[in-house]
């Protein structure tokens, strides 16, 4: 082939997106592809807080890049953060170079939104990332520690109690995840807590839990939440934290170390983009095929990007998982192809599922308009997450850790790991 006609393809972020635009394209010869991300591995972020709270290892949810693309002769990686992007150049420019495009690929995903609160953002636990799943991990286990320590029952009450923000799929599921451990493992392992300190309390701003979901799946999910022992505070909003006292709009107050942060999230917006490729929430605006508004060879995908063309979501997409699968494998599909053969993108909705508990789960299934729950539900849920799993390695260590840890009612990731990179000066 001649090396004239080679594309070189830059796509940066190996998420949903990313990856399964990455894995389609890798079947064209004339591309030549560098994905760049962050991170030198791609995670399945809906399993996060399973390994946050201890029921899967980190390994059990993520992949190496490079592993991943062995056999893509066409793909390379690069570890690295995008710092600026060039258009009148085609270039980016990354925290340890820069690299040219012919056709440039965004799908950079999403950061959590902290609403303009810095009090929360320097004290509250996110949940983004598999850094902060670790960092979650070990600072809850630490608080168990140093609760079952101080023999001061206020101080204990603030150590133990836990306010979740944000009642969408994350917040119910961890809020659940939490209630069940308080009933089981928490009680098993430390019996010098007692009981009657804990609290686990779900916040949102709306007037239900699951707000995108059928009012069945609300309804099932608020019951389900309360009767593990969870205070669902709805029409109500975290105005600040300090790190020991959650405030509320409503001017109550709660006393805590301990905030999850699972109330939104924003695109990135990066240098060098104009400003009329940005619509709310810093996404970026594209057209029917996805491309940038105000570009002609940059490409967004999945939660970074804003897509109005689709007439059943006139007001863009969910920033969902399947949204960002569904926009990568397409403009995979189309760039090989002469344009006037290219297919809009069109949203194909699965449905949509939380799981709150043992044996309890809800699902809306679009067609037919169909809702169920329970045992069932929560059967389907641990199906469809094993499968979106990258690897056949992921999916088998997975379920074997859920298997265990069901008939076992327990968990065995509960320790606290505190990594030291002893070469500071390393950067990506």
């Amino acid at each position: 082939m001649n090396a004239s006609a080679v594309k070189k393809v830059v796509v940066v972020g190996g998420g949903f997106a990313g990856v399964n635009f990455v894995k389609r394209l890798a079947q064209h010869k004339e591309f030549e592809i560098t994905l760049v991300d962050l991170n030198n591995y791609n995670f399945f972020p809906p399993l996060l807080y399973q390994v946050a709270t201890g029921f899967l290892e980190p390994s059990s949810i993520s992949y190496p890049f490079r592993k991943f693309l062995r056999n893509k002769p066409n793909v390379r990686f690069r570890m690295a953060a995008l710092k600026q992007v060039v258009p009148a150049e085609n270039k980016v420019i990354l925290s340890n170079g820069e690299l040219e495009y012919d056709l440039l690929v965004m799908a950079t995903g999403a950061t959590t939104n902290y609403f303009g609160m810095e009090n929360v953002k320097q004290h509250s636990i996110p949940m983004k990332t598999l850094s902060d799943a670790l960092a979650m991990r070990n600072l809850l286990l630490n608080r168990l520690e140093e609760a079952s320590r101080t023999t001061d029952r206020e101080a204990k009450r603030k150590l133990l109690t836990i306010v979740v923000a944000g009642a969408g799929p994350t917040g119910v599921e961890v809020s659940g995840m939490f209630a069940e451990m308080r009933q089981s493992i928490i009680r098993k392992d430390y019996p010098e807590l007692g009981k009657g300190l804990s609290e686990i309390i779900l916040v949102d701003g709306g007037d239900a839990v699951l707000g995108p979901m059928s009012v069945a799946s609300q309804k099932y999910s608020k019951e389900s939440l309360e009767k593990l022992g969870v205070k669902v505070m709805l029409n109500n909003r975290v105005k600040d934290f300090d790190g020991e006292t959650v405030e509320l709009i409503d001017g109550n107050s709660i006393t805590t170390k301990n905030l999850i942060w699972a109330a939104g999230v924003s695109a990135i917006a990066f240098e060098g983009f104009p400003i009329e490729s940005f619509g709310p929430g810093k996404r970026m605006l594209v057209d029917a095929f996805n491309k940038v508004q105000g570009t002609e060879n940059i490409y967004a995908l999945g939660d970074t990007c804003l897509q109005t063309t689709d007439e059943k979501f006139p007001k863009g997409h969910p920033q969902v998982a399947q949204v960002a699968i569904q926009q990568g494998q397409l403009l995979a599909k189309n760039l090989p192809k002469d344009f006037s053969l290219w297919k809009p993108f069109l949203y194909n909705d699965k449905g949509s599922m939380a799981i709150i508990g043992r044996n309890k789960a809800v699902a809306d299934i679009p067609k037919p308009k169909f809702h169920f729950n329970g045992f069932l539900a929560w059967a389907v849920w641990l199906f469809i997450h094993v499968m979106s799993l990258l690897t056949v390695k992921n999916r088998i260590r997975t379920l074997v850790n859920w298997i265990i840890a069901y008939f076992s009612r327990d968990q065995s990731f509960r320790m606290i790991i505190r990594p030291q990179d002893k070469d500071k000066n390393v950067t990506a």
